[in-house]
């Protein structure tokens, strides 16, 4: 590799696989790869993942660092079948070596040397061109030479894992959820002490600011039911429990935490939307001014076995586009007042420079021009024959091949 790669370099950065590909017993390709880059513009936006899940998932993305058809082997179609080989067992592998899967494979080509047409055969994905920054201790060198970047997923669904916070990504017999910090656990506390306790002064044994931090993270982190909520608990050690504000025990010094009964009670307790409220700015400072903000999607549904009053329950919420993460919600009366109570649900986020997406529903003028002239967003909305003039006023534009002239 030293003596016949063009980079004149076998060094790979962090964890690295390396594999000789053989033929009738002889050597005909070396391939090696590293940890992912630090940082790469079309590969983040591409993924769609904020700030703290793409620090806590990067280890998942594995870089093809080096690719070497040995000096003298000619063969057909060689180096796209070296690469499918590898990549179908890599993430095996990476988790036999390291301890847990890869789920997607990046690599860099020098467009001024190859054109990348191997990775292209082999089922890889052209992301674009890099600004040409190299990372240089600990900072960034612009060396003008950007690089040509492809991907390919490892697995099934492996950017939905990357970019969903509650989404979990099997390693051996675990499954590893996303973890918040110091700071943003603190940030939530902060948050959660402004929400009145609708209990009395008696049987305080646990305060609300640490039930519902805990049944937060625990539901961030895939949880779902009280028992779930529950096992989250008992598996914080001490550090985590006192940073969730869990009360010490002044004979065992030890810090307990709620159990199922008390989650099921104090949670039925509290008006959701009082949380809602409470919780939108919390959620949205994990995704703003990052790549995985750039779409919301207005989704109803109906509860399924809930009841208000002898009525089914019907939420309209807020959805980051490619998580299950929810940043405002409401409940609306029936599925027909969802059109009065969407702009009521976005009013506070902030939308500047992001789309909006809805069904058929909300396709209606004013919250289209609400949208664009009041929160200066975008929005992609479901025509059908029920507004048959904007339907075919869209066929005729689209059937012209090309746009008019604007103005």
């Amino acid at each position: 590799m030293r003596e016949a790669h063009y980079l004149r370099s076998v060094g790979l950065i962090g964890k690295s696989l390396r594999y000789v590909a053989q033929l009738d017993g002889e050597w005909v390709a070396l391939i090696g790869w590293c940890s992912g880059a630090f940082k790469c513009g079309p590969r983040d936006r591409w993924i769609g993942w904020p700030e703290m899940v793409q620090w806590q998932r990067l280890r998942l993305v594995v870089n093809n660092a080096r690719f070497l058809i040995l000096p003298g082997v000619r063969i057909a179609n060689l180096a796209s079948r070296v690469l499918g080989l590898t990549v179908r067992r890599l993430s095996s592998d990476w988790n036999d070596i390291h301890g847990h899967p890869v789920l997607l494979a990046e690599t860099f080509v020098d467009p001024e040397r190859y054109t990348g047409t191997c990775y292209r055969a082999a089922g890889w994905e052209t992301l674009g061109l890099t600004r040409g920054f190299a990372r240089d201790s600990g900072g960034w060198v612009e060396h003008g030479k950007p690089k040509l970047l492809l991907v390919r997923p490892l697995v099934k669904r492996a950017v939905e894992q990357l970019r969903d916070p509650a989404s979990g990504v099997k390693e051996g017999t675990r499954v590893s959820k996303l973890k918040l910090d110091g700071r943003r656990t603190g940030n939530l506390i902060g948050v959660l002490l402004r929400i009145p306790d609708p209990r009395g002064r008696q049987g305080r044994q646990y305060p609300l600011v640490c039930v519902l931090g805990i049944a937060i993270c625990a539901t961030l982190a895939g949880a779902r039911g009280w028992k779930a909520m529950a096992e989250f608990a008992s598996r914080l050690n001490e550090r985590q429990r006192k940073r969730l504000a869990c009360p010490k025990n002044p004979k065992t010094q030890g810090r307990p935490v709620p159990g199922e009964r008390v989650f099921r009670v104090l949670l039925s307790m509290i008006d959701p939307e009082v949380i809602d409220k409470a919780l939108e700015p919390w959620l949205a400072t994990l995704y703003r001014g990052q790549k995985g903000l750039q779409a919301i999607a207005i989704d109803g549904k109906t509860l399924r076995a809930a009841q208000a009053n002898g009525e089914k329950i019907h939420l309209l919420a807020a959805v980051v586009h490619g998580t299950r993460v929810a940043l405002a919600q409401r409940s609306v009366g029936a599925k027909a007042n969802e059109i009065t109570e969407a702009p009521a649900l976005l009013s506070r986020l902030d939308l500047n420079g992001k789309v909006v997406t809805a069904d058929a529903m909300h396709t209606q003028t004013a919250f289209a021009k609400w949208l664009v002239d009041e929160k200066k967003a975008d929005y992609i909305f479901v025509v059908k024959d029920n507004q048959p003039t904007l339907k075919k006023d869209i066929e005729d534009l689209f059937s012209t091949g090309s746009f008019p002239p604007s103005g």
